[in-house]
């Protein structure tokens, strides 16, 4: 049985009743963003999901994030035509350069209802100065 087809009560990450951290972004699912099964694109929810950790890494180190890596992308149930996607961030790590999140993805079928946690990842992100290279975070980012 495939992650897509396996129902939430029997997939573990799909356990959380409540989504962790701030909600960062959310979108409307449209047509333009599916799949040629119908469904919406995962290409389109990873960028989603970097573009609102990218918001929320830039807002915390007050400078220009990019981002390093991607770790534990898990795709757990299909997103629709319709959907609202809500994108949730949540600070794991700050270091001394870099700001690591989770981010998880939960949708409200046609905008309504109860929701349901469709994507997780790990999102890391280096703070960059003006010449592109990595900067130091500063102190009270790091409280």
């Amino acid at each position: 049985m495939d992650a897509a087809n396996t129902p939430p009560d029997q997939h573990s990450a799909a356990e959380a009743v409540m989504p962790r951290g701030e909600l960062a972004a959310r979108h409307l699912a449209m047509p333009a963003h599916t799949n040629p099964a119908g469904n919406i694109f995962g290409g389109w929810i990873m960028a989603s999901m970097d573009a609102a950790a990218g918001m929320t890494t830039t807002r915390l180190a007050e400078a220009q994030t990019v981002t390093v890596a991607v770790s534990n992308m898990v795709f757990m149930q299909p997103v629709k035509v319709g959907d609202t996607v809500c994108f949730y961030t949540d600070v794991k790590r700050i270091g001394r350069t870099s700001i690591t999140l989770d981010v998880e993805v939960w949708v409200l079928r046609h905008g309504c209802g109860q929701r349901i946690k469709v994507t997780q990842a790990e999102f890391t992100f280096v703070v960059v100065g003006e010449d592109g290279r990595p900067r130091q975070i500063t102190p009270q980012t790091r409280q």
